[in-house]
């Protein structure tokens, strides 16, 4: 292939390097970059994007790129990746999830040259990767003080996403409506289609999390011809598919315990915790309103009414469906990839 430019950079196909793209000085003068590590495959093929921290605070995307990004079939890759671990380097420095004026970054796209600080790292964001690439994947984790199952969220009427989330091969897909201002909605309106992956907490590394992320993203570059070998083979263990989701959310104020864990099925009508005062005067039984299975939970113990509280996926045979992502875990964790201590 050609050499593959970006900014003021060449990588000659068979190569690989990282490049600084200037964006920005601190108010102490020192500059601000957008570091994308490019791949360059020697065959021409797809190009895929990689991003994280795009919410400061989300990191754990940050060592799912990196373990990626030692994985020794990219040694022959066929086509191009641009990795790009630390979207929001301000949020990342500060342990935040926003920009400094406090703007969401992922609220901010398609971006503009002359916008906020936000609109124009959304825009050089676009611009430089986004519009250079095939496909995207770009990893999340839950809010500060919530955790998320392993799961990738996809268009509903998307065929080609959905069959590259089922190779991905987390253990829940849910299929989720486009937000304005989005990354995923602004590369979708571009022509880019992109998986958002969303696993674990905030400012917290999950050993499972990072590893069904670094064989999701090894299992998608395989489907799309970029890599081959026996790391990225496709998981015996069909995900679990859902439509739709909803939040259960405190009835009052209290302390939380909840007694289901992410990855548990909930019945209707079934206790999934309780709330109850500091004296344990009063207990408020929280029933599940509908079959489904906790994709998300708050690990907090302390909730005001109305706080979300667990994250339920609407599914078919609940029951079936924990059982599913329980053997996906067990899979995961039993993978000899991980063994390598070139990955790791």
């Amino acid at each position: 292939m050609a050499s593959f430019v970006i900014g003021k950079d060449r990588i000659p196909a068979g190569s690989r390097k990282t490049v600084d793209l200037p964006f920005s000085v601190l108010s102490n003068h020192t500059p601000m970059t957008l570091p994308v590590h490019v791949v360059h495959g020697r065959k021409a093929g797809p190009t895929l994007f990689l991003s994280a921290a795009v919410h400061g605070d989300e990191i754990l995307g940050v060592e799912i790129i990196r373990r990626v990004l030692r994985t020794p079939a990219l040694d022959r890759i066929t086509g191009t990746l641009l990795a790009v671990p630390i979207v929001n380097a301000y949020g990342f420095i500060n342990h935040s999830r926003y920009l400094p004026d406090r703007r969401d970054l992922n609220r901010s796209f398609p971006g503009s040259g002359g916008g906020s600080l936000a609109a124009q790292l959304a825009d050089m964001f676009m611009r430089e990767v986004v519009m250079r690439s095939d496909i995207g994947i770009d990893l999340h984790t839950a809010a500060a003080h919530r955790t998320n199952l392993p799961q990738i969220r996809t268009s509903a009427n998307n065929p080609k996403t959905l069959e590259l989330a089922e190779a991905f091969g987390a253990p829940v897909i849910l299929k989720s409506p486009l937000r304005d201002g989005s990354l995923r909605k602004s590369a979708y309106e571009a022509g880019v289609d992109v998986l958002l992956y969303e696993a674990g907490e905030a400012l917290r590394f999950d050993e499972l999390s990072i590893r069904v992320g670094v064989k999701g993203i090894l299992r998608v570059m395989k489907r799309l011809g970029m890599i081959a070998g026996k790391n990225s083979s496709a998981s015996k263990i069909k995900p679990v598919v859902s439509r739709s989701s909803f939040w259960m959310r405190a009835p009052e104020s209290g302390i939380l315990r909840l007694f289901k864990a992410s990855g548990d099925s909930v019945a209707a009508g079934e206790i999934v915790g309780i709330v109850t005062d500091p004296f344990g005067d009063v207990e408020i039984e929280i029933p599940a309103s509908e079959d489904g299975i906790i994709i998300g939970r708050t690990n907090l113990p302390t909730v005001n009414q109305g706080d979300a509280i667990a994250h339920i996926a609407r599914v078919p045979k609940h029951r079936e469906a924990q059982d599913r992502v329980g053997q996906m875990e067990e899979e995961l964790g039993g993978d000899p990839l991980f063994d390598e201590d070139e990955i790791i």
